[in-house]
């Protein structure tokens, strides 16, 4: 195995796993946004206001994207095991 080809396998993998959890981060971004602004607007500060609407809005994310992820991982880990023969050499 070069050096050429250990960098680009590990280039596809941090690029995969950014990309696999961008939706996940964003959609708890968002969530925290609107939650900040709410708590700007009424003056409430409850700590577990902050926390509570994120983590529905990740797990919401995740069941519905989910099937996308998994298929992306396969896909990644099947090119992966295919090309083995071509990494030994």
């Amino acid at each position: 195995m070069t050096p050429e080809l250990v960098v680009e396998f590990a280039k596809q993998a941090i690029t995969l796993t950014i990309y696999l959890s961008m939706p996940m981060l964003g959609l708890g971004l968002i969530a925290g946004l609107i939650v900040s602004v709410f708590q700007a607007v009424t003056q409430v500060q409850e700590m577990t206001l902050t926390f509570v609407p994120k983590i529905i809005a990740v797990f919401l994310g995740l069941l519905f994207a989910a099937p996308w992820m998994l298929d992306e991982i396969t896909t990644f880990t099947r090119n992966i095991i295919e090309n083995i023969p071509m990494y030994i050499r």
